[in-house]
């Protein structure tokens, strides 16, 4: 007995032997997703039908379309056929074309598909039937019958199954939207259909356990039932509240007891919505303002502070930068080390600080229709983010907001140690090459 391997290196290798090692790998069918449009057959002009590009495999060979083809269908006769449209794969003639086979007339039957082992093999596409006397295909005529592939488990219909299964072959049927394989002999349903006649092992009877119904289950139940005169405990009582809220209700002053005689005033405040009988304008005097306003005021800024910008120093005589929060309130900007936890180095590449670009550009105005701030000059905080992002700030929602321009003087360290260890560097090099 010979024993054959291939392919191999410095080996002639048949076309036969391809074959074989293909279909291997893959059955007869579209390459495609169930449904889907390769090698479709479709309605054309006339007796023509058209055929979408694809992708299919006969026997180990494969075949691919790249544009819609159209088919011409035989002139019809004065009795009824039904046509294949196929793809046959010739070996002689080493090639994969698109044809028809002409059905009997006077048969409902198809032409028979012809799928030899060595030789010509086809596979169906659609079958198209053609009316006696009719001129033109219409979308009604026209079955799909392609096997699909892609996959070992396939996607089949009962008239497009694999044709010469293997045993325990699996796919699915849509025809009869089920999981379906090969016993050796026929096409036999994954999970079989039980019913109670055919259970092994059943009891005879069933004797009832402790259950309940629902009301709506019981029949010949009473439409009311009136109640008898009873009482319940409160113990007894389901679902009743734990505690009860009081509803909207009001009390006459002489139903109270307890009330003092005489009311002293507390210290409050009234808004000035609520004060009665105030006059409409303020005729000025000579006053004074504190020189501090309480935290969490918003009136309105003066030179981006919440003072009036001529204030002086006061108090301990000592200035602050400060931040401005989402609210509007300010929070002085601490730098001691008693402020801080986990510090540590970073490393900032003195070349992303100076790939820093500075653009000029119109600001856009608060509102509709307002002004623009002309000429501004900056930076622009997307292209800051692609290589400084450690000094961009980000809104609630994550997007890009700010800049923190305090934190830029920072990051220019990098560049002046960068350039000092340089001039040093150069420095030491003159000095050794003047010895």
């Amino acid at each position: 007995m010979a024993i054959t391997s291939y392919p191999f290196d410095a080996q002639v290798v048949t076309e036969t032997q391809f074959s074989q090692m293909f279909r291997e790998f893959q059955d007869s069918g579209v390459a495609t997703s169930y449904g889907a449009s390769g090698f479709n057959v479709t309605a054309g002009s006339g007796m023509n039908v058209n055929v979408a590009a694809g992708l299919a495999f006969l026997r180990g060979h494969m075949v691919q379309s790249t544009a819609t083809e159209a088919v011409a269908i035989p002139a019809a006769g004065t009795a009824v056929r039904v046509d294949r449209v196929i793809l046959r794969l010739d070996p002689s003639l080493n090639s994969i074309v698109l044809a028809v086979k002409q059905g009997t007339s006077g048969s409902s039957t198809p032409a028979a598909l012809t799928q030899t082992d060595t030789g010509i093999f086809e596979i169906g596409l659609a079958t198209v039937t053609v009316n006696a006397s009719v001129t033109s295909i219409v979308s009604g005529d026209i079955t799909s019958t392609r096997p699909f592939v892609g996959h070992r488990v396939g996607v089949w219909g009962t008239n497009t199954r694999p044709t010469s299964p293997r045993y325990g072959q699996l796919g699915f049927n849509n025809w009869t939207t089920s999981w379906e394989f090969w016993n050796g002999s026929a096409w036999t349903p994954l999970l079989s259909t039980v019913d109670w006649t055919n259970l092994s092992g059943k009891p005879s009877t069933f004797p009832p356990s402790a259950h309940s119904h629902k009301w709506a289950d019981i029949t010949d139940a009473p439409s009311s039932l009136p109640p008898a005169s009873h009482t319940h405990d409160w113990t007894q009582v389901t679902n009743k509240p734990t505690t009860f809220a009081p509803t909207a209700h009001k009390h006459a002053w002489t139903d109270l007891t307890g009330v003092p005689s005489t009311f002293a005033p507390s210290s409050h405040s009234h808004s000035w919505s609520s004060i009665t009988s105030k006059p409409s304008t303020f005729t000025p005097s000579s006053h004074s303002h504190s020189s501090y306003l309480e935290s969490g005021d918003t009136i309105a800024w003066a030179n981006g502070t919440k003072r009036v910008h001529n204030d002086s120093v006061s108090g301990s005589g000592t200035y602050y930068a400060v931040w401005v929060q989402g609210d509007g309130t300010f929070a002085r900007n601490t730098s001691s080390r008693r402020f801080k936890q986990n510090i540590r180095d970073i490393d900032i590449d003195p070349d992303a600080v100076l790939s820093l670009r500075p653009r000029i550009y119109d600001r856009r105005p608060k509102e509709e229709g307002g002004e623009y701030l002309r000429d501004e000059f900056g930076l622009i905080a997307e292209e800051v983010a692609e290589t400084l992002p450690e000094i961009v700030q980000y809104d609630e929602e994550g997007r890009i907001d700010a800049l923190r321009y305090d934190l830029l003087g920072v990051a220019l360290l990098s560049v002046v140690q960068d350039q000092a260890e340089r001039i040093e560097r150069l420095e030491q090099l003159v000095r050794d090459m003047s010895r």
